[in-house]
């Protein structure tokens, strides 16, 4: 009995053995804490702040630490309602913002402020309307740029003991009273209008610009085609006359060279006193005849009653062909 008494305290010792192992192995896996990318966890001990932990493995001590929050370490956003407000001129408007902001102090967000998305929107909306109250309505409409920058400096400077930094702060819509965006719709109706006017006469000035133009030129072309057409003209004539001109001086040149050839050859043959005396009675039937501009008198005036015998033959034959 003894013996199983043993076997029994034995075995109940070894299953409370291992069911402590086990214990402690589990709560070692439950507080092995891996913390992933874009992630801070902010770690208390006994109640108070510890640590942030950053990307990572990290072992929590169990019972005594605890991590109060997990925070993203993103850029966010947050699209707050529309809210009114009321401009230099006394203009109710509904204007929503959005802002993009980043927590950058994990510690002094989870224990700067108790809401702080919250606070950002009432902070937001109070910013708004002390800006736009400085501001009347058409300066409203055309000033989103500065607006924006406003804001986004103001939110930025109290939000720091919160571990928060705002991005960028952008105005969504900035919706004004109806009977004001119908009085707008039908202001910008005229201007459209007024711009269509101008821009039509403008055009046909232009258009008239440029017929003028067109005219002028067509005249200019018409007259310097006139005008080359004539020196053309005057060239063409011109150049028939020299040509011309070129054409009696060489035939000139050309008779007068057969002449002198033929003379030449004259003188070379060495003619007798008959044949001068012949050719001498021709020109003087010639002359009869009124067709002879040149008489060839002999140089020997002894001989010339030598010719007359042969110029009355001459004669005679001149006769019997008439």
């Amino acid at each position: 009995m003894s013996f199983i008494a043993l076997s029994t305290a034995g075995t109940v010792g070894i299953i409370a053995i291992l069911a402590v192992v086990a214990i402690v192995v589990l709560l070692v896996i439950a507080n092995i804490k891996i913390v992933p990318q874009s992630k801070a966890y902010v770690v208390e001990r006994l109640g108070a702040y510890f640590a942030t932990w950053e990307t990572g493995l990290h072992v929590k001590i169990p019972f005594i630490e605890k991590v109060a929050k997990v925070v993203s370490l993103k850029e966010q956003v947050v699209d707050f309602p529309p809210q009114p407000v009321i401009t230099k001129d006394n203009v109710t408007m509904q204007i929503d913002t959005v802002v993009f902001f980043q927590i950058t102090d994990p510690k002094l967000f989870c224990y700067g402020v108790e809401y702080p998305i919250s606070a950002i929107e009432n902070l937001t909306a109070t910013t708004l309307r002390n800006i736009i109250g400085e501001l009347e309505l058409d300066h409203t409409l055309t000033s989103r740029d500065t607006i924006n920058a406003k804001i986004r400096g103001i939110l930025d400077e109290a939000t720091d003991p919160w571990g928060i930094k705002v991005n960028r702060v952008e105005l969504k819509n900035i919706l004004p009273p109806r009977e004001i965006q119908d009085a707008m719709e039908k202001q910008m109706k005229a201007e459209r209008e007024r711009r269509e006017s101008i821009l039509r006469a403008e055009g046909e000035k232009a258009s008239q610009v440029l017929v003028a133009e067109g005219k002028k030129e067509a005249q200019i072309l018409s007259a310097e085609a006139d005008k080359q057409s004539a020196i053309l003209r005057a060239e063409a004539v011109k150049e028939a006359k020299i040509r011309e001109a070129e054409g009696e001086a060489d035939a000139i040149i050309a008779i007068q060279k057969a002449q002198a050839e033929g003379i030449r050859m004259i003188n070379e043959a060495a003619p007798s006193k008959q044949y001068l005396s012949l050719k001498g009675m021709e020109a003087f039937e010639k002359a009869a005849d009124g067709q002879a501009t040149k008489i060839i008198v002999p140089s020997d005036l002894q001989s010339l009653a030598g010719v007359t015998s042969g110029v009355k033959e001459v004669l005679k034959d001149g006769l019997k062909t008439n």
